[in-house]
């Protein structure tokens, strides 16, 4: 009821009703999304009600008759995500109450990933979504409905090119409220979708038996008889006579995972919702019951993983959240089934398993989703520890590893990516009595386009801040560090990745003296240089502290000479971007060095030849220098123009230096015309530039920008421009 108006009432079921009369008569409300669950009305003004639903939170200042979305909530419901072969991946996953699946890219290289960096690609609320290999354009998705209609096992091809989906499920008829037992087939709300990772013709779906297509879902067979318990008791129409709740989110008795193995054509796994695991060896002629012994009845098989590494290995994430036990049940085979041996050693007791994964690049080392939150074994599962850093709580219901990347699709807390698994890969190698330790970098792409340059961001301090970019807007608000560094926290943008190389070193204790970083080219010449000593010429502070530090290259040579106070060249004196090549980076602490290689990457989109990138490099070096040499006579000039004001003041009014005095004067107004031809001084903000010509050192800091605009060679009228 309304706390200001008696008369006023709301009612919530999937949707909002409202009555002006006390509720003798009710009128429906436009509310962005149904499912809705909680409703707030302001007792201090009843025209702003706040509704929660399963698409998120909404405002209304008019007393419900429009809700404006909040779009600052990082809230999705996941179910399960993909990835696709593009450069920056991206990642794609069916999210609940939303209508459609999402893809969005991994990285940007604009600082920012906003909602104009996605698109949808398919209609899915639920199930699995795979992306073909060979072409990421085509999308398959489970789903439970067709429009509104429940149709248990619906599937649709979907194509980015023309945004059109086909039907392809393995049986199209529409059911409605029937029983799953009175189905054809059975269906379950997130029923498996794969794709064969030995050939992307091949598309298997599963409900109580799997199915295979050869030709995009236009035709199937059944290559497995009923793999599941088919307990007719557990088939019935969920709710009884009263709800007939028929969505398939309440269909048993049906197949919940199932993976064809990596390293072996025909090698298929299935587990289901009724507590059963089947493997066939032979592309499902005949299959195998390799089900746990001690995993209890009716556990929900959620997760098969095949071990990237021995194919005879395989993994179990279960649950039995259902019937009142929320145990994690987890267990490892090596023998493809035949014994099986549990490996929940470390998850808390009440804490139940959804998602398991081994990373492809380190055996062993074990990632896993729960109910609340991720987990790590470096062991592979004999124990386990929290990894939760900064991830909210939330239900992790898929995990997978893409370019030694970990992505997560949370129920709740929408997607989160754990950018550069390499320093697990190779934390084996560390050793806990070490003075220091460099681990090595993985290979970092060469990309144009940084926060810094890519787009722009208005900090005034405290509250909200804004940035724009590449065509997206994102708010944020700017969040100090405990070691000092300031970042920014996205409340409608996710965070994108470090453009750089990503440096990790640990040291046994916190160094009294100088800690230093170099970065050396394939001739091991000094490229950039960064101390933890301050007022070292041509280095920035590096963090040094106890344990294991963290430091981003940006891959760029020196910077230009600044003038101090020169608004005309703001954000332009940066050098240019190392070439691609081989490289290795020096860590130089208590007199001790540990040196690693890595490799710099060109962008995989740019077609550019070597050799035209060192040409741009060059001219680049060249136009750096000349800036720098301009920057410097300025900076010497006002230098000398100090010295002679001082001493001219001194001479003032003193006798026998008439002739100095006339000569320090002439001085001093020959060195500030120079200074003319070389700064812009008039300049007191970034836009007055407009209306004041510019100098010689702003043409060439501008020359440098138009020469790096692109990966390609210096045009002819650029050489020119130079020269001249």
């Amino acid at each position: 009821a309304d706390p200001v108006d008696s008369e006023t009432v709301y009612v919530m079921n999937e949707r909002l009703w409202r009555s002006r009369d006390g509720g003798r008569t009710f009128a429906l409300m436009p509310t962005p999304h149904a499912d809705l669950h909680d409703l707030w009305i302001d007792p201090m003004n009843s025209d702003r009600v706040a509704l929660a639903g399963d698409g998120g939170g909404y405002v209304s200042f008019n007393g419900g008759a429009t809700w404006p979305v909040i779009s600052n909530q990082p809230i999705g419901q996941m179910y399960h995500a993909a990835t696709d072969s593009r450069f920056p991946y991206r990642v794609y996953a069916t999210q609940q109450d939303k209508g459609k699946a999402i893809s969005i890219p991994s990285r940007t290289f604009k600082g920012a990933i906003t909602n104009e960096d996605t698109f949808e690609s398919g209609t899915s609320e639920n199930g699995y979504i795979v992306v073909r290999p060979d072409d990421p354009n085509v999308v398959y998705l489970g789903s439970s409905a067709l429009g509104t209609s429940a149709n248990g096992g619906m599937l649709f091809r979907y194509d980015h090119r023309t945004g059109q989906e086909r039907a392809v499920g393995t049986w199209p008829e529409f059911y409605g409220a029937l029983g799953v037992k009175d189905q054809r087939h059975r269906y379950q709300w997130t029923y498996p979708v794969a794709l064969s990772p030995h050939n992307p013709d091949i598309l298997y779906a599963a409900g109580e038996r799997v199915f295979r297509s050869t030709d995009e879902g236009a035709s199937w067979e059944a290559i497995s008889p009923d793999l599941t318990r088919a307990d007719e008791s557990k088939m019935g129409p969920a709710g009884g006579p009263i709800t007939k709740e028929t969505i398939t989110c309440e269909h048993f008795c049906t197949i919940f995972s199932f993976v064809e193995s990596p390293h072996e054509a025909g090698v298929l796994w299935a587990g289901s919702d009724d507590g059963l695991v089947h493997v066939s060896q032979d592309d499902g002629a005949t299959w195998q019951d390799v089900t746990p012994t001690g995993m209890p009845e009716w556990a929900t098989v959620n997760c098969i993983e095949v071990s990237p590494h021995e194919p005879a290995a395989a993994y179990v994430a279960a649950f039995r959240y259902k019937l009142d036990d929320n145990r994690p049940y987890l267990y490892r085979t090596r023998d493809y089934g035949r014994t099986w041996h549990e490996i929940a050693r470390g998850i808390p007791r009440d804490e139940f398993t959804r998602v398991i994964r081994e990373d492809p690049a380190r055996r062993g080392l074990l990632y896993l989703g729960t109910e609340k939150g991720a987990f790590v074994s470096l062991d592979d599962g004999e124990s386990w520890q929290p990894w939760q850093l900064n991830l909210p709580v939330a239900p992790i219901h898929d995990l997978l590893v893409k370019d030694s990347d970990l992505v997560a699709a949370t129920h709740g807390r929408s997607l989160w990516i754990l950018d550069d698994l390499t320093f697990l890969h190779q934390s084996q190698e560390l050793d806990s009595d070490s003075t220091a330790h460099l681990f090595m970098p993985r290979a970092a792409h060469r990309v144009l386009g940084t926060p810094s340059s890519a787009g722009r961001a208005s900090t005034y301090g405290a509250g909200k801040n804004y940035y724009s970019g590449g065509g997206g807007s994102a708010t944020y608000y700017e969040v100090q560090q405990p070691g000092g560094e300031s970042v920014r926290v996205f409340l409608n943008a996710g965070k994108d990745v470090a453009n750089g190389v990503v440096v990790n070193y640990y040291l046994g204790n916190r160094p009294d003296g100088d800690v230093r970083l170099e970065f050396l080219d394939g001739e091991d010449r000094v490229v950039q240089s960064f101390s933890t000593a301050s007022g070292v010429p041509g280095s920035e502070k590096l963090i040094a502290e106890k344990g294991t530090n963290r430091f981003v290259w940006d891959m760029r040579y020196p910077s230009a000479r600044n003038v101090p106070g020169d608004l005309t060249t703001e954000g332009m004196l940066a050098g240019p971007l190392a070439l691609p090549g081989s490289y290795q980076i020096r860590l130089s602490v208590n007199g001790e060095s540990y040196v690693q290689p890595f490799e710099v990457l060109q962008d995989p989109r740019v077609p550019t030849p070597l050799e035209e990138l060192r040409e741009q490099f060059e001219l680049l070096i060249r136009i750096r220098d000349v800036l720098s040499d301009t920057n410097h006579a300025v900076n010497q000039a006002r230098e000398t123009l100090v010295q002679i004001e001082g001493w001219v003041k001194w001479a003032e009014g003193r006798q026998g230096v008439g002739t100095a005095l006339e000569n320090a004067v002439m001085v001093k107004e020959s060195l500030s015309a120079i200074e003319d031809e070389l700064v812009q001084k008039s300049a007191r903000t970034s836009q007055e530039v407009l209306y004041l010509p510019p100098k010689l050192n702003a043409k060439v800091a501008t020359l440098a920008g138009v020469v790096a605009s692109a990966d390609a060679a210096p045009t002819q009228q650029a050489y020119e421009h130079f020269e001249e």
